[in-house]
């Protein structure tokens, strides 16, 4: 996926990485600076930090002509579970959940689905849930919690941009894809990115 030797290794970290685990970064979080996050605080967004260890295959592409085929793989996810109660919280308080990344995505939908936190095989410790997620969203999907998402500009034929799609809608996605490229955006992972509410 990324072929050259970075000149700078951490130019491909966020600054929400704190464990290893990953094999690439969730590359939304790159637009992310220190400034920023403090900046988003002191206006009163609530930012919380949850666990999703990236695997090598989000970038792998669809290769099966109905993108429900496609074998997605699964990833593992470590969530405080209080963070997981503020988020529910803020949900409840009618607050929107924004999602910086697809991969962050997945993992609050997945979590979404539970009618615990506890439940489907997550392992929980009293004050954490871990687990694999191989949720795979595509065009049709009912999203539950995320009503907000931050995301690079992605590949096609990528389960990242089915998962756009999902959110924005199929037309929608390909109207704003066509004004990135005729406005020369900047694609990939240190591409520009997008809100969609």
């Amino acid at each position: 996926y990324i072929k050259a030797r970075l000149v700078d290794p951490e130019r491909y970290q966020t600054i929400f990485a704190v464990r290893e685990g990953s094999a690439a970064a969730p590359t939304a979080g790159l637009h992310f600076t220190r400034d920023l996050d403090e900046r988003l605080r002191a206006r009163g967004v609530q930012v919380e930090a949850l666990t999703l260890h990236v695997g090598v295959g989000t970038f792998r592409p669809i290769t099966t002509d109905d993108v429900a085929l496609h074998d997605l793989h699964s990833e593992p996810y470590e969530v405080d579970l209080a963070t997981w109660r503020r988020i529910l919280a803020a949900q409840r308080e009618g607050r929107r959940v924004i999602a910086v990344g697809t991969t962050m995505t997945r993992l609050l939908e997945t979590l979404a689905r539970f009618d615990t936190p506890t439940a489907k095989g997550a392992v929980t410790t009293p004050t954490i849930l871990r687990g694999r997620t191989d949720l795979y969203i595509t065009p049709g999907f009912r999203f539950r919690l995320v009503d907000g998402l931050i995301t690079n500009f992605h590949l096609p034929r990528t389960s990242l941009l089915a998962l756009v799609m999902a959110f924005c809608g199929v037309e929608e996605t390909r109207r704003i894809y066509a004004h990135a490229v005729a406005h020369r955006y900047r694609f990939y992972s240190f591409g520009d990115a997008m809100v969609a509410l």
